[in-house]
């Protein structure tokens, strides 16, 4: 605790030198806090701020209705699938409108949307649309040409009144498709680049419990039939980071695993080795309830934003579930929210779309924001002698972010410097972190004092040997000298 005080008031002597303003928490519409090791909330700097809001009738196209889905392109286009008036809004990078897509050719007829939930962009320009209630899957050319229609799926794994309502979908380099389906408990939904259903990915372990299951087995056909069923819940959005891993969200407010991260076997490969687990809230789940995400952002470099609807608010991860930074929160000021439901990255920005107040709210990282992924990007490419240097910044503006001391922690372990290492982990309660530096540490200490240590354990018996073989001679001759005498 001794080398925190001196860290503190070496911060707070570099902000007074320097001129330097840490980001106010009270400058944000919302709260702006994090979690310490204890699960404690503690007031932190903003790292989003709201930069400014977008409207339907600010673009001149008419206020948009129930807007439920958004998706920016890697060229930075934005498509807002605009479900209420049944029509894709493309915007450019500058905010401006390209496009709208409101009815398409169909062999030959003008077809529409019926309530779309999900909208996706690949690297091509092809738009993606979950036609929900038209239960199909429309892919389009960015010009609004029809591409292909996925509908009615085909498999020995479907019911027989399987009845395929799309809500979500994206797409991964290989044009491989991912579906959401409404009232689909199997797990999401796969199909190749021609439409062909292929089966699902990532089914949802359920939790059984078991006491319900043993009066299950000794209960009445009557009392079973009014019990509840074990039924798996369903996945809620998704998306998809460079190497084809799928990062899904779901539904089920009691999941102690609401975010995961699916390899290409479906497994859960999400990390989650920070204080507690990747679930969003801590302090809302005392008050009004847990954490719901419905939508999750890969922001790259293995972080990635959850969105959630409970609080309105927006919660970074970086690659091993560290909880990086919050913001956001319901209300009415710009930069809060009524009913968010998509979450999406613009360069550094990230961006909302807020269905209840029919608008997009961009958010730009403030100083604080931007050296805390500057200092993650640079150690997750292995950079981190430049990411100590953001992190030593880091702890200018916030000497009680204890993810800045982890991560100078592990930089000081890459160089083994083991035991300043030990002294960082201490200070960002990384207690595994710590015993491995520790252990490091002591097999230096040993291998460099053994030769010390060894020399002086052999002087010692020697002389140990040395003196009893002296005191047994000299007994001996003692012995000898008696016996003369006598």
């Amino acid at each position: 605790m001794i080398a925190k005080k001196w860290i503190l008031i070496l911060a707070a002597a570099s902000l007074l030198l320097t001129g330097t303003k840490p980001a106010a928490a009270a400058s944000a519409p919302y709260e702006s806090y994090n979690y310490d090791f204890w699960s404690d909330a503690v007031a932190a700097p903003a790292a989003y701020l709201p930069a400014r809001s977008i409207t339907g009738a600010e673009l001149g196209i008419g206020d948009f209705l129930e807007p439920s889905d958004m998706h920016i392109s890697e060229s930075g286009d934005t498509y807002v699938l605009d479900s209420g008036n049944a029509r894709i809004v493309v915007l450019d990078a500058n905010w401006q409108v390209k496009r709208t897509i409101e009815t398409f050719d169909n062999a030959g007829k003008q077809d529409t949307f019926k309530n779309p939930g999900g909208i996706f962009a690949d690297e091509d320009g092809n738009i993606y649309v979950a036609d929900t209630d038209n239960l199909r899957v429309v892919v389009l050319t960015s010009e609004g040409l029809l591409l292909k229609v996925v509908q009615n799926p085909e498999s020995d794994v479907l019911a027989k009144d399987f009845k395929f309502a799309p809500v979500k979908v994206t797409v991964d380099k290989a044009k491989r498709m991912y579906v959401v389906s409404r009232g689909v408990y199997e797990g999401i939904m796969q199909f190749d680049e021609k439409g062909k259903f292929l089966g699902y990915v990532g089914t949802i372990k359920i939790r059984r419990d078991y006491a319900d299951y043993f009066w299950r087995l000794i209960s009445t056909k009557a009392q079973k039939a009014q019990m509840t069923l074990f039924i798996p819940t369903e996945f809620s959005n998704l998306d998809i980071d460079n190497k084809g891993f799928v990062y899904a969200t779901n539904i089920d407010v009691g999941s102690q695993e609401p975010i995961k991260r699916l390899n290409p076997s479906g497994e859960d490969v999400l990390k989650r080795f920070g204080y507690f687990q990747v679930q969003g809230d801590l302090y809302s789940r005392r008050v009004v309830g847990p954490s719901k995400f419905v939508d999750i952002k890969v922001l790259g470099s293995g972080m990635y934003s959850g969105l959630d609807t409970t609080q309105g608010r927006v919660f970074t991860y970086d690659d091993e579930g560290h909880l990086l930074y919050i913001f956001g929160g319901k209300g009415t000021q710009v930069g809060t929210f009524k009913t968010p439901v998509a979450i999406e990255q613009s360069g550094d920005n990230q961006v909302v779309l807020d269905r209840g107040k029919a608008n997009i709210i961009v958010f730009e990282p403030t100083a604080f924001g931007k050296l805390v992924n500057e200092a993650v990007r640079n150690h997750y490419i292995g950079e981190d002698k430049e990411a100590v240097k953001s992190w030593v910044k880091v702890l200018e503006l916030n000497s009680n972010y204890d993810i800045a001391y982890i991560g100078i922690g592990k930089a000081m372990l890459m160089e083994k410097e083991n035991k300043q290492a030990m002294s960082y982990f201490k200070l960002g309660m990384d207690r595994k972190s710590y015993s491995v530096a520790y252990k490091r540490y002591r097999r230096e200490v040993m291998k460099e004092h053994f030769g010390t240590a060894m020399t002086f354990l052999l002087v010692a018996a020697l002389a140990f040997f040395s003196y009893k073989a002296a005191k047994k001679w000299r007994q001996r001759r003692a012995t000898g000298r008696e016996a003369r005498f006598y």
